[in-house]
């Protein structure tokens, strides 16, 4: 598997800096990077320096789902030039958004890219947000309130030049309540805050519920002690995907599968595409409960775990259990 980390942020945030750092310390080493702008011009070209033994991929254009299919594209020609030996062999991708970018159809981009056998999966989302400018950014533009909502990780850039923020830190608390906030100070953070995954610590699956209504985005967290059929799993996401669709900016969740219980799945989902679950070897804590998190307009917990109980019941009437099939 090779994650795919989406790094992205509203114009301004500090994105190219950061990276540019980034790419420079050995903890970089054997990252693919695919670099996107706004416009014509490739003015990051000359922005980002590559440690040699980094492979950083530049194109011009915004990524947004007008030319999705080129960032899909991108994507599996790196794949494919990395099981050639034409490039170094990359560990993992990092794609830095355009500030005007919709999240959104990057992260359906990447998961189609990855049900196509690529061995792509996401990783997580870091989204940076200017400490000197954010408060005003995120009350103006409804796509960096969207970039913040969806993030696994949020960095306060420039936070040397603002103090601590912290009505801005309150804000963030407010609308991504699950999203640890690191600082980065003068560009500078740790490597590991952007290579980060989500199945590098399934800790981070928060187990408290957060009742958020910023925006008018909900954040809500299930989490039940009782392993989820497969089958139940299946019809849940298929009828998320049915009844929230592009309402449903994100889900993501560690599923405890009763049919593999030695085997837990990580799911995410934006709007009405899934990624296929991956499958760990096996879980990293005494913590075996089911965990979902759910981002978007129009959600609520008690919608969610009738949704999840009337599946069951429905199941438990016309399918009896079965054997597991094998993975």
């Amino acid at each position: 598997m090779i994650p795919v980390t989406v790094l992205t942020g509203f114009l301004g945030s500090g994105k190219t800096t950061l990276l540019a750092r980034l790419l420079k310390s050995p903890e970089f080493a054997r990252t693919a990077v695919i670099i996107n702008e706004f416009g014509a011009v490739g003015i990051d070209h000359d922005l980002v320096e590559a440690g040699e033994e980094s492979f950083v991929q530049l194109e011009t254009g915004c990524l947004c789902c007008t030319i999705r299919g080129d960032l899909e594209a991108t994507m599996a020609d790196l794949v494919a030039r990395r099981a050639d030996g034409v490039v170094p062999p990359f560990e993992r991708i990092v794609i830095e958004t355009s500030g005007l970018a919709d999240p959104a159809p990057i992260l359906n981009a990447i998961m189609s890219e990855g049900a196509r056998g690529s061995g792509l999966a996401l990783g997580g989302i870091v989204t940076t947000v200017d400490a000197v400018t954010g408060l005003a950014t995120l009350a103006r533009e409804a796509q960096s309130v969207r970039q913040a909502a969806v993030a696994d990780r949020l960095i306060l850039t420039k936070s040397d030049l603002a103090g601590e923020a912290a009505d801005l830190r309150v804000r963030l608390a407010a609308l991504n309540p699950r999203a640890p906030l690191s600082e980065a100070l003068f560009g500078e953070i740790d490597a590991g805050v952007l290579l980060y995954t989500e199945y590098d610590r399934l800790d981070d699956f928060h187990t408290h519920t957060h009742h958020v209504h910023a925006d008018d985005i909900q954040c809500i967290a299930i989490r039940r002690s009782e392993p989820m059929r497969a089958l139940t799993l299946t019809l849940l996401l298929e009828a998320l995907a049915d009844h929230c669709g592009a309402g449903l900016l994100r889900l993501k969740g560690i599923i405890n599968v009763a049919e593999y219980p030695h085997r837990p799945a990580i799911i995410h989902g934006v709007q009405h595409i899934f990624h296929a679950p991956a499958w760990l070897e096996g879980w990293s804590t005494a913590d075996h409960d089911t965990r979902l998190v759910l981002i978007g307009r129009g959600l609520s917990e008690a919608w969610v775990l009738n949704l999840i109980a009337a599946i069951e019941a429905e199941i438990a009437e016309i399918a009896p259990q079965q054997a597991p099939a094998p993975l």
